[in-house]
């Protein structure tokens, strides 16, 4: 490895605020070793800890844990035994940042802005950060060319920016840091479960308990590397948990609101699949099949009107709440539910009221 790539993964991998955070699931591949013939038996994260000095061991055991590390292809933990010849590999959950990001005038809903910091509403269907497939029109690529007249916001430098992720089909509040020093101080209250984030999600079933407590470790899915799932092992995946208030009961639906107390990867829509109750239009996870309700080519029609309207998750980050890293002031921000996230939720309400009169 030349000694500039080596410097730049260093600083690379220092620099990253939420490793294990993964807008979509897919992992990107930014470094490779081939051990040598003659490497005697040694623990990887060991081995990472010589190739890597300026990151702590602490870090590496953290992206092991997280299934980061890779030996011939397969994901290692941190004791796993470096042998002669593996080829190990350190993957990240964005592109290496060769590729660039580049401002592109693409409209933005700043909900808030100051020197420090911006709260964006992120529309759904706009993704995050470029990546396989996406490397223009992304919300990034927006920021660069919001903040281009700001001469301390390098869009290409990860010591600033994106504080925490949405899901592309996910609408949302979103936290971006313009200095360093923000995005670390953020970055500590979201390690630390201090920040105030609360969703609303309609889900397939009817949830008879008025509210809950989803508990599950959560890893990447054994046999679909772009899917989380709860694991039967704690110590296979990353600890989280995931609050849940009926808010409406429309028949075969219901809308919840989620209070988030870590913030995993998938981490609302893994865990309401987990109870049996899948995300509305949730492709990825089998929302997108009518699992719930009557046999009924009727019914069958308006659910796929249903679908037509809102093309995605029914999930929207409602509520972000924080202490300002400069001022210690507590912030709160809420936004509205989307159109078609809104539409979708009067169009089942329409549905029961018709029902019920059709019954009566």
């Amino acid at each position: 490895m030349e000694e500039n790539e080596q410097e730049k993964l260093n600083i690379e991998f220092q620099k990253e605020s939420d490793l294990h955070e993964g807008e979509d699931g897919q992992l990107y591949e930014h470094f490779r070793w081939l051990v040598d013939k003659g490497q005697e038996p040694m623990r990887v994260d060991k081995y990472l800890t010589e190739r890597l000095p300026h990151s702590s061991r602490n870090r590496i055991q953290q992206s092991a844990e997280g299934g980061f590390i890779l030996a011939n292809d397969i994901p290692v933990k941190s004791n796993y035994k470096v042998r002669p010849e593996d080829v190990i590999t350190l993957m990240m959950n964005r592109p290496k940042y060769e590729n660039q990001i580049i401002a592109e005038d693409i409209p933005l809903d700043v909900v808030y802005e100051d020197d420090d910091l911006m709260v964006i509403n992120k529309p759904p269907g706009l993704v995050v950060h470029p990546g396989h497939g996406n490397y223009h029109g992304t919300l990034l690529n927006a920021i660069a060319y919001y903040l281009r007249e700001n001469p301390n916001y390098d869009p290409n430098d990860p010591a600033v920016g994106l504080v925490h992720r949405i899901d592309k089909d996910t609408s949302g509040l979103l936290l971006i840091a313009k200095t360093a020093d923000a995005k670390t101080a953020l970055a500590k209250q979201f390690f630390n479960k201090t920040t105030k984030r609360k969703y609303v999600a309609l889900v397939w079933g009817l949830i008879n308990d008025d509210a809950g407590r989803i508990e599950g470790s959560i890893a990447r899915h054994p046999k679909n590397r772009m899917q989380m799932a709860v694991t039967r092992d704690p110590e296979d995946g990353k600890h989280a948990v995931t609050h849940y208030t009926v808010l409406e009961r429309l028949g075969y639906v219901t809308l919840v609101e989620c209070v988030l107390e870590t913030g995993r990867t998938h981490q609302i829509r893994v865990h309401m699949k987990y109870i049996g109750h899948t995300l509305f239009n949730d492709e990825r996870y089998g929302g997108h099949d009518i699992l719930k309700g009557t046999r009924f080519n009727k019914y069958k029609q308006f659910v796929e009107n249903c679908f037509k309207i809102c093309p995605r998750q029914a999930l929207h980050a409602m509520t972000l709440g924080f202490v300002h890293p400069r001022t210690g002031e507590e912030m709160s921000f809420e936004t509205p539910i989307p159109k078609d996230m809104a539409m979708l939720i009067e169009k089942w309400r329409g549905y029961i009221s018709n029902r019920e009169i059709e019954e009566s």
